[in-house]
């Protein structure tokens, strides 16, 4: 397997002394005759998932892709665990046990009552979603 590689123009504003830190020591060569921007060069890299702890390629084309898109940031998940997230893990949503505002049936609900706020067991909860609601009446004058 070869590492891939991708060679960069950098065609960002110099900012002054922090540039001249960053490329002050690259050789003449390094820089590109026709723009004397520095040119950058990526190499194929393995990283560790922080996750599952596999080993995975993050790839001169990704590590270009992060360049253009000014990401400071290596990537921290491999691309299973990153579509783990995507998909949404299932939360576990904490039920409280409350006792209905309107008809006084014990039952629960997925958030803690805050105190003065009534709260509506399943039925009521859908008896007061079909009242229809009065339309306010604007009167022009």
């Amino acid at each position: 397997m070869s590492a891939a590689r991708a060679l960069v123009v950098d065609t960002r504003k110099s900012t002054g002394k922090r540039d001249r830190q960053a490329f002050g020591n690259m050789a003449d060569s390094a820089y590109l005759p026709v723009t004397g921007k520095p040119a950058m060069e990526f190499i194929d890299r393995v990283l560790k998932c922080h996750d599952c702890g596999a080993e995975f390629v993050f790839t001169a084309g990704e590590q270009l892709f992060f360049y253009d898109k000014n990401f400071t940031n290596d990537p921290k998940h491999c691309k299973q665990c990153k579509a783990k997230r995507v998909r949404g893990s299932q939360r576990v949503r904490s039920e409280t046990r409350t006792t209905c505002s309107a008809c006084a049936a014990e039952t629960t609900v997925p958030f803690k009552p805050t105190q003065g706020r009534p709260v509506l067991c399943r039925s009521c909860f859908q008896k007061q979603l079909e009242k229809p609601t009065p339309e306010p009446t604007a009167e022009l004058g």
